[in-house]
């Protein structure tokens, strides 16, 4: 079966951290590149970050530079987003994406609150 599921999202206070993980089945995963996007409510949804096949480049919005990093493991076919120094504003559904496949996980939800 073809899919995308993320893990480890959560509450979570204001300047922690939270590691998201998205395992991929039914491609060759090593083949694609990787991203997270995430939708706040009532808003549009976002890139995040995006990784090369090989975990080579990396890109991220401008709103994470420093605090967010996108990773992979091609052995387990995962990808990874660590987010350090989380703000309110982070506060959304968490998507992990095949972006040249049109593959979407379900999303998760990160929540950012004292």
């Amino acid at each position: 079966q073809v899919q995308l599921v993320e893990s480890g999202g959560g509450l979570v206070q204001p300047g922690g951290s939270l590691r998201l993980s998205c395992i991929a089945s039914g491609f060759r995963f090593e083949d694609q590149g990787m991203a997270w996007f995430r939708q706040a409510p009532g808003k549009e949804r976002e890139f995040v970050a995006r990784i090369t096949d090989n975990g080579i480049y990396t890109q991220y919005t401008d709103s994470v530079k420093g605090r967010f990093t996108i990773s992979r493991d091609n052995a387990k076919n995962m990808v990874f987003l660590q987010m350090n120094m989380l703000k309110p504003e982070d506060t959304a559904v968490y998507v992990c994406a095949a972006p040249s496949r049109s593959l979407w996980g379900n999303g998760i939800q990160v929540t950012v609150s004292s």
